[in-house]
């Protein structure tokens, strides 16, 4: 191709290129004479994940109170959290998002059709001077990730990727259109799972793992015996479906509001899903049908139970897909029993996890990475934001930051590095004196150890008023039981509920902040036993063969575990609200004192999140599949 036919074949590119104005877009969907449109700027108080610099592009921001501060709105795709705020009386704006949102936008939510405009995928707009790219996001049917390529001062453009909500792959770096974005400004980034502990297995390995256990089960028991239900949002998580219905040859049962969610994607009736019952014994539920995620998991056998009576079936298999049942320490697919009842707790997460999360950042190098998911991210600069900046450490482009704090010293502008200096003393400082009083605090633990005999059984302050009557302790015990594994000795139960104060949630929340020193406990008891077993053949065992606790057992192995606690090296009981980092810490600092210790605590694995630690109840020594029986 000759130079000429190149320059004409690029100009008659450029003219194909779809231009918009966003704010004329808006005036005709209002049907207003008006010409122009003027709006308030937008205030500090917004939050900084949600809106693109330099412009007045809103990203998945539909709820914000009465004023309207663009006619530029995006939806990166159709999950609630993201099109909050929305209804058909939507107004405020255009609605920019893939064809597919677009679809769902008008056929589910109703929002007039005047106020949403599809953009292709893979093909460059401009909108209001700004270029704009969607690329696929690999989430949810229809998701796309942003990109903006925005114009600034003597001709320099600044360059944004907005992932929305993601899942990265591989395939991604492919991209011509994101190669082109290696080394943006900022990359607002989806931090589900920013997180070292999130680091769960690939949605193949998980819908292989749904595919086998409902092909097996299902051989097991043959038709109309065993009921499998999936529990998905109104749109997603239909890879597994799909997959469950080619590998298992069977159709998908779902309701009526999902199968017109099927449509609008492109499912037609009949062929994967159905809406006839008789035809499946896979079939969809809602949510939270199988249970609530939230603080953790709580099964809802008694709705598991009238659903097979109702429906005729012998027994029911539930799977829960999302990256929150995912636990380093235990088995990768948690499952939980009762009688004819299980619930699969799998990590099919659409989201990516921390290890995909920093393979992407170091893939696009950006020069700075703006969260969008976690605690108080209003603030750009705020505490909890920069938590999850650091681990993107290295990882970013530093020469830009290293060319502004160089023109910072060359304008004379040292006031903010001497701050700096100031602030980074005071905290020094602070944490010195923090760490000093923790010391102390664990020495007056240990001499309370090493002079006492020390039980599990928490002994509330005379003042605390307020203790539960005997029945509702009980009841407290008895839910709490049910959310641990079943290792956990009554005793142990005693002391998370009364030194949480009666509260559930906080509980079973420290339990699993501490599950590795609670088993270990429980394991310096059963050599104990084993040697006392040993030496006196007479003596009782209250160790089952397999390894696991029974109920009737409790006492004998709570009074045991009284005299084993006198140990060394259970000390580490009495740090249990001190973090694993201070804790080491103050190790070091008792260390160089020449403190004595006859033992000393070394983390066997990494410490999981509050969320994701109540799904896999298995001993670290069970080497068979996933199930847990458990009481409900």
């Amino acid at each position: 191709m000759s130079a000429q036919s190149a320059a004409t074949a690029t100009a008659n590119e450029r003219v194909k290129t779809l231009t918009l104005d966003s704010t004329q877009l808006y005036l005709t969907a209002l049907n207003s004479t008006t010409s122009t449109l003027s709006f308030p700027p937008i205030p500090s108080s917004f939050p900084h994940s949600n809106f693109v610099p330099n412009t007045r592009f809103l990203i998945d921001s539909f709820r914000h109170p009465f004023t309207a501060f663009s006619a530029s709105y995006f939806l990166s795709h159709f999950h609630s959290d993201q099109y909050s705020g929305l209804s058909p009386s939507w107004s405020k704006g255009i609605i920019f998002c893939s064809h597919l949102t677009s679809l769902l936008l008008i056929q589910t939510l109703k929002i007039p059709p005047r106020f949403v405009f599809a953009l292709p995928l893979n093909d460059p707009v401009f909108v209001d001077g700004c270029e704009v790219i969607l690329i696929d996001a690999n989430h949810c049917p229809g998701s796309v990730q942003l990109l903006f390529k925005v114009p600034t001062k003597n001709g320099i453009f600044e360059r944004y990727v907005h992932t929305g909500d993601f899942r990265y792959c591989n395939s991604m770096k492919l991209s011509s259109y994101l190669i082109g974005f290696v080394g943006c400004d900022a990359i607002f980034l989806d931090t589900t799972y920013c997180d070292p502990k999130c680091i769960f297995p690939s949605q193949e390995e998980s819908i292989d793992y749904v595919v086998s256990v409902v092909d097996r089960i299902g051989k097991e028991f043959g038709k109309r015996r065993v009921l499998f239900l999936i529990a998905t949002y109104v749109a997603g998580k239909e890879n597994i479906l799909v997959e469950v219905a080619r590998r298992c040859k069977t159709k998908i049962c779902v309701d009526g509001r999902k199968m017109e969610i099927l449509r609008v994607l492109g499912y037609v009736d009949g062929e994967v899903f159905t809406e006839d019952e008789s035809e499946s014994d896979v079939h969809v539920v809602g949510w939270s049908v199988l249970g609530e995620t939230w603080p953790y998991f709580r099964p809802n056998f008694v709705i598991m139970e009238e659903i097979m009576v109702e429906k005729g079936y012998e027994k029911v298999v539930g799977f829960v897909p999302t990256g929150w049942t995912y636990k380093v320490k235990r088995n990768k697919f948690a499952v939980q029993t009762k009688d004819t009842f299980e619930i699969h707790l799998v990590p099919c997460s659409e989201h990516s996890n921390y290890d995909e999360l920093k393979e992407y950042v170091k893939f696009l190098k950006p020069k700075k990475v703006i969260p969008t998911v976690g605690m108080d991210l209003e603030k750009l600069e705020s505490k909890h934001a920069d938590k999850l900046r650091k681990h993107f450490d290295g990882l970013l482009d530093e020469m830009d930051n290293k060319k502004d704090l160089l023109m910072g010293f060359h304008r004379g502008n040292c006031e903010t590095v001497e701050k700096v200096e100031r602030d980074a003393n005071e905290e020094r400082v602070m944490e010195r004196n923090k760490n000093m009083f923790e010391i102390k605090t664990v020495e007056s633990n240990d001499m309370d150890v090493s002079s006492n005999d020390v039980s599990y059984v928490h002994k509330p302050d005379s003042q605390d008023s307020t203790i539960p009557s005997e029945e509702e302790r009980e009841r407290i015990i008895e839910e709490t039981r049910d959310s641990l594994p079943k290792w956990v000795t009554r005793g142990q139960i005693l002391d998370l509920v009364g030194s949480s104060r009666w509260n559930i949630v906080e509980a079973v929340s420290n339990f699993y902040e501490h599950e590795i020193e609670f088993y270990e406990q429980v394991s310096v008891f059963r050599t104990f036993e084993s040697a006392s077993h040993a030496s006196s053949p007479n003596s009782p065992i209250s160790l089952s063969n397999s390894g696991h606790f029974r109920s009737s057992t409790d006492e004998s192995v709570n009074t045991n575990l009284s005299q084993v606690s006198k140990s060394p090296s259970l000390k580490f009981t009495r740090w249990r609200n001190i973090s694993p980092s201070k804790r080491k810490k103050n190790t070091e600092k008792r260390s160089n004192k020449k403190v004595k210790s006859n033992s000393k605590l070394e983390s066997s694995g990494s410490k999981q999140p509050t969320i994701t630690s109540f799904f896999s109840k298995l001993l670290p020594d069970d080497s068979k599949g996933g199930k847990t029986d458990r009481k409900n």
